[in-house]
């Protein structure tokens, strides 16, 4: 564990590249696993199907390790711009990773423009993380930022149930609960304290700008897709999730649409 942190520490960009290929391996692993039939026969649903499973694997690893990092250091969040622990620093590492591995699947894959929303979101993530991991400051803003994958897993598993067809179970009514749940505390909670102490420490923080400027932008394109998500889950219109060829719309607003 200690060469596995060193090496994270003295090569991030090679470090990131690695994790990349790891969950690249995992969605390889992901492939042999039986498709639901409604998804099997189309090629759109099949690959989202692949792509979210890779991402739930992502969520379930990094919100918990979030959690258990803010738990252990409770510090963290009065000093996100320069408190920072080897198990915090691998955890940003390991989800730059995702992120680069995630926007090689969109765009080798053909769906970079139906899911530019999800290209611009791993780019901005991306532009911070990389940052972080290569100057090793706000390392703790990134761990507190990734408490949202608390939130991704009933994210996921939402449209992992649609793509299933089970919008009518018992299971994904339940989820939707949690889903909201999730997104209220996890997600918009994490993302305005980080606005929060951004602003409140601007003069503080080196490079201030570039952070404001890119969480900024998240908080508009987070309180979206919020709405949308009330919008489809809880005053639906109909079943607008699908076009008139039958397939599910390949764009990221899918996630939160009906």
């Amino acid at each position: 564990m200690d060469s596995i942190l060193l090496m994270v520490d003295q090569y991030p960009v090679f470090s990131v590249l690695l994790f990349s290929l790891v969950f690249r391996v995992v969605h390889h692993f992901l492939r042999k696993l039986p498709l639901p039939k409604v998804v099997e026969h189309d090629k759109l649903r099949s690959w989202k199907w692949r792509n979210l499973s890779v991402s739930l694997v992502h969520s379930m690893l990094t919100g918990p390790w979030a959690i258990t990092c803010v738990c252990l250091w409770p510090e963290m969040l009065g000093n996100m711009h320069s408190f920072s622990t080897p198990v915090c620093y691998l955890l940003v590492s390991v989800s730059a990773g995702y992120f680069v591995q995630d926007a090689g699947d969109i765009i080798f894959s053909g769906h970079a423009i139906g899911s530019w929303e999800f290209l611009l979101h791993h780019f901005l993530v991306l532009w911070c993380f990389l940052y972080n991991l290569y100057n090793q400051r706000y390392v703790a803003g990134a761990a507190v930022a990734l408490l949202v994958e608390v939130n991704s897993m009933t994210l996921h598993a939402r449209l992992l149930l649609k793509l299933a067809g089970a919008q009518g179970s018992r299971l994904y009514y339940v989820n939707k609960f949690f889903n909201l749940f999730t997104y209220v505390t996890f997600r918009l909670g994490a993302q305005f304290y980080i606005t929060y102490y951004i602003v409140i420490n601007f003069s503080l923080l080196q490079h201030g700008s570039y952070f404001l400027i890119t969480v900024l932008v998240m908080d508009t394109m987070i309180l979206i897709y919020f709405f949308r998500l009330l919008r489809a889950d809880f005053c639906p219109r109909g079943k607008g999730h699908v076009t008139q060829n039958g397939a599910l719309r390949s764009s990221s607003s899918q996630l939160f649409d009906d």
